[in-house]
């Protein structure tokens, strides 16, 4: 195993979420105090935040509420970065907020996450604002799901509660195909106050035989493990050095981007999409470094055994794995903008690093992310998640959503603005 492909597995993007108020920042700060990654002077500064609050133990909750709006009223507004690492593995947090009116930015948080920690108060069982993130989990296709029962020192760490809300919580994960679909699901009662089972297991819970939050953490599978995926690369720019006296470099021709999925190899053949041109990789190159291997993440500069006309916004695939071209797509669209959607104007999609313009071509229906129901709309307003089918001016080279996240999403840009307005899930 290479030394990149090392670096690529041992990484983990996880968020969390949940109803307001139910430790999510506390369950990070924990995770930073007890792995001791916080450095000295932010230990200060909470713990002086904390008496300033009249409060006897740090509140670690302020490590992760960055905002002086979200500090002063307790509640998490803004997505909150944090990164750590263990020894053994690097990790990047995503705290993301609980309340209905920041849906755009659970969203925006739940993107690039691979696995979502779901935390429940033990006293209130399963509530609607978890239903909600246990939906918008499902609906991004996170493929981790571990489902954290927290303050069961509130509950005086009793087995039955933990097992009822379990059984709760299961029989909507039934409901809404969360289990039905390959979701792998977790349970994990806690008390991220005390430290209990978050890194050391604690005396209060005997009766859980299970892995701590950190031993979960450390065993969860690297992202692209799942299922095996095409390869998929959208060239970002190609690569002519004009100005050199090495008479080698004069025909160079690179093909420069990210691998979003799969693996490519020196030999292989691939086509160019939109084009159907075919060919063959020549070399593959990380910098300067000549590599007979690439897989995803990773980018490189790809050269090809022909002369195939080549620009940005084009993709590059294995031959017999290319996608359909598509001038018409459906998908699952979360509006971002204060401003709403309009059937009449026309949009910007960003597909990779390909653009067209497109039109509303109908708003199938309007998901109510509280009841889950599918409601008639002529629009969408703000943090609002509709099926809407869209009308491209230029040719996408799509895959489903639930088939690869990475070819099967995208984002809505307002032309006038230059804002991105929306992001959208292709089905």
């Amino acid at each position: 195993m290479t030394n990149t492909q090392t670096l690529n597995d041992s990484l983990l993007r996880f968020m969390t979420c949940g109803s307001v108020d139910d430790g999510k920042s506390t369950l990070i700060g924990r995770l930073l105090f007890d792995t001791k990654t916080i450095l000295a002077d932010t230990l200060t500064h909470i713990e002086r935040t904390s008496k300033k609050r009249g409060l006897e133990a740090v509140d670690l909750s302020l490590l992760t509420d960055g905002l002086q709006a979200e500090r002063e009223q307790g509640i998490t507004i803004d997505v909150a970065y944090r990164y750590f690492s263990t020894g053994t593995r690097k990790y990047i947090i995503a705290d993301a907020p609980g309340h209905e009116q920041y849906t755009r930015n659970m969203v925006t948080a739940a993107s690039t996450a691979n696995l979502a920690i779901i935390l429940i108060d033990a006293r209130k069982g399963v509530l609607t604002q978890t239903r909600r993130h246990s939906f918008l989990a499902h609906l991004v296709r996170i493929p981790h799901i571990v489902v954290a029962v927290n303050k069961m020192d509130l509950a005086d760490y009793d087995q039955k509660v933990f097992d009822r809300i379990r059984a709760d919580y299961l029989a909507f994960a039934e409901q809404i195909g969360l289990q039905r679909e390959g979701h792998d699901i977790q349970f994990i009662p806690m008390s991220a106050l005390n430290g209990d089972m978050i890194v050391d297991r604690g005396d209060a819970m005997p009766w859980y035989q299970g892995p701590t939050m950190l031993e979960i953490l450390e065993n969860a599978p690297p992202a692209h493990s799942e299922h095996a995926e095409p390869f998929r690369f959208p060239v970002q720019y190609v690569c002519r050095p004009q100005a050199s006296d090495d008479l080698e470099l004069h025909d160079f021709r690179g093909f420069m981007g990210r691998i979003e999925s799969g693996e490519i190899a020196v030999g292989d053949a691939v086509t160019v999409l939109p084009s159907g041109l075919s060919s063959r990789v020549k070399a593959v190159m990380l910098g300067n470094e000549p590599l007979q291997r690439a897989i995803t993440e990773q980018s490189v500069t790809l050269l090809l055994e022909d002369e195939i006309d080549t620009s940005r916004g084009d993709m590059i695939v294995k031959t017999g794995q290319a996608p359909e071209p598509v001038k018409q797509i459906e998908a699952m669209v979360c509006w971002l903008s204060e401003t709403p959607l309009s059937p009449a104007r026309t949009y910007v999609v960003r597909h990779t690093t390909r653009e067209s313009k497109a039109k509303v071509n109908q708003i199938d229906y309007r998901i109510d992310v509280n009841s889950l129901e599918q409601l008639p709309s002529q629009g969408l307003a703000m943090n609002d998640i509709a099926k809407v089918t869209f009308k491209l001016a230029q040719p996408l080279m799509v895959d489903p959503y639930k088939t690869n996240r990475a070819t099967g999403a995208f984002i809505l840009i307002d032309e006038s603005t230059n804002n991105t307005v929306g992001a959208g899930m292709i089905i």
